[in-house]
């Protein structure tokens, strides 16, 4: 008796998009089937190694790094595979969804890099998910063109030479894509992203002189970085390319895997590019873990957590230390400020920020960095400049004078500064817009001139949550208390409705996005992700 034939992937609950089958052919989604069904139960595994090990950290209130591993580390053979042409000058990285306007825009920037963002800058509508494969095609095959209906611009690609490199960024492991399911479970949001993606563009990319780069989000240990190695080596066979064509460059913005850099990259290595310093996720991951460790672990207003506090620089002295002793690219992290057309001042005033923030992880022997903005690109490029020369990166600096310790990492109460109550107001400000933009599937956001995602809007709930929680009592001498939280939403949303008008406030889903932030801030059961359950209320 011959074998049962494999499940279909099955399309749930979407309406049909323009070219969706240019995205979703047969043989993309039997690859994407193969995917799931060798690697999401060895994902369910991790996950709930996640849960297993924060609970850990709830009963101790520390960590380390991992005895069990300790001789990868002392190991000097080994280092990540040579970096391809492509990737070696990465000195300015902008971020971005991939909508049309963005691709062109993104590739335009004058970037070296552009991370092409599935994740965090992206609300997973079905149509942000097919459609954004769709215009990284186009932009590929040079079938690319857009023209704003307001204001009747046009954009165009410029020459090929002229274009950043694209580094994309699928789903986190801990989401699902709904809309596409196995026998009615749904595949992880990761392996859709990263199969429709390398199954369409893999060979295009090797035939222009690049090939399929990614950056892989939330990772939160050596062994989730192990599946993804799996991952790439099945798919690099499967559609007949060499080994070690991908490369990845992981995202350290959770606390634990700030425990295991070296150990992540040593996973990956053959196909590791390198290590970027996720600073907001990062700050949302201290939280997260150290949550009911008392007094000590409260992060004061986020603005306040600069990258020069002693516990970030020992993150990112850390990170730039493993990564070149290893042979891989150690990149900063975000400049998210948005240029105002409308006060010089605000512009002149953000811009020394970002120069000094660019310049100092130049001259800590950063290879690169992020912006959110093109007029951002000039400011960073000349602060790499400045350091680099010529050079396509500085990985020959080994910051050998650079010893961090365990303890160093998660000394929080080494930051002297204080949660206050305009730091709540804040917090409830961007959670609030933010989340009403995501639930109409914007996941990049300009709030108050700083580009905003998920990330931030994470950090803002959690810090709403831990303040309450460690009963916070800010400099107006209110306590942090559920009641104060939803008093400064009231107001916030009352602000709203005054500042866009009735019709536009109506037309939003500013009651829906406030009561959500309200939900994931006072519930006593913290939720892991915010876009757990904001997915569940995100409509197409």
């Amino acid at each position: 008796m011959s074998a049962p034939a494999p499940s279909p992937l099955a399309i749930v609950d979407a309406e049909p998009l323009p070219r969706q089958e240019e995205v979703l052919t047969e043989a993309a989604l039997a690859f994407v089937a193969e995917l799931h069904r060798r690697f999401t139960p060895r994902r369910a595994e991790l996950l709930a190694r996640r849960a297993e090990r924060r609970a850990e950290i709830a009963r101790t209130s520390t960590l380390d790094f991992l005895p069990q591993t300790a001789a990868v580390r002392a190991d000097d053979s080994w280092s990540v595979g040579p970096c391809p042409p492509a990737l070696q000058d990465r000195r300015v990285e902008i971020t971005g969804p991939t909508d049309r306007k963005m691709t062109i825009n993104a590739l335009n920037s004058g970037a070296k890099v552009w991370l092409a963002d599935f994740e965090d800058a992206s609300a997973p509508t079905w149509e942000n998910v097919v459609l954004g494969q769709v215009n990284l095609i186009d932009a590929y095959t040079r079938n690319i063109d857009f023209t704003d209906p307001k204001s009747g611009k046009s954009y165009a690609l410029r020459a090929n030479d002229e274009l950043a490199t694209v580094v994309m960024r699928p789903r986190g492991w801990h989401l699902n894509e709904r809309h596409l399911q196995i026998d009615g479970e749904q595949v992880p949001g990761a392996l859709v992203d990263f199969g429709l993606y390398f199954f369409h563009n893999a060979q295009r990319l090797l035939d222009l002189g690049k090939g399929p780069y990614f950056y892989l989000p939330k990772t939160e240990s050596h062994l989730e970085a192990r599946l993804w190695n799996e991952v790439f080596v099945f798919a690099q066979d499967y559609v007949g390319i060499p080994q070690g064509t991908v490369r990845a460059t992981v995202l350290i913005e959770t606390i634990t895997a700030a425990y295991e850099m070296e150990e992540i990259l040593y996973e990956l290595r053959d196909h590791a590019s390198g290590l970027n310093a996720g600073r907001w996720d990062y700050l949302f991951s201290i939280v997260k873990n150290f949550r009911d460790g008392g007094t000590k672990f409260v992060l004061p207003d986020r603005n306040a957590v600069t990258m020069t506090a002693p516990f970030m620089r020992a993150y990112t002295e850390l990170l730039v230390r493993t990564c070149h002793k290893r042979g891989a690219h150690a990149i900063g992290g975000m400049a998210a400020f948005i240029p105002s057309r409308r006060d010089a001042e605000v512009n002149k005033v953000a811009f020394e920020k970002v120069r000094a923030d660019k310049d100092r992880e130049a001259g800590d022997g950063f290879d690169g960095s992020w912006v959110a903005h093109p007029d951002l690109v000039p400011i960073a490029m000349e602060s790499f400049d400045k350091v680099l020369g010529d050079k396509p990166n500085q990985k020959d600096r080994l910051r050998e004078d650079v010893s961090v310790q365990a303890a160093d990492l998660i000394a929080i109460d080494s930051l002297d500064a204080k949660p206050t109550y305009p730091g709540l107001v804040n917090a409830v400000q961007v959670g609030i817009r933010y989340i009403e933009a995501w639930l109409r599937g914007l996941g990049a956001v300009a709030i108050f001139n700083l580009m905003e995602d998920a990330a931030t809007a994470e950090i803002s709930r959690s810090q709403i949550w831990q303040w309450i929680n460690a009963g916070v009592e800010f400099e107006n001498g209110e306590h942090a208390t559920p009641e104060l939280a939803r008093k400064v939403a009231a107001e916030e949303l009352a602000n709203i409705r005054a500042e866009i008008g009735e019709e536009a406030f109506a037309a939003g889903h500013w009651q829906q996005a406030h009561d959500l932030l309200l939900e994931v801030s006072l519930d006593e059961n913290y939720a892991d992700f915010l876009t757990l359950p904001a997915y569940e209320q995100l409509t197409g």
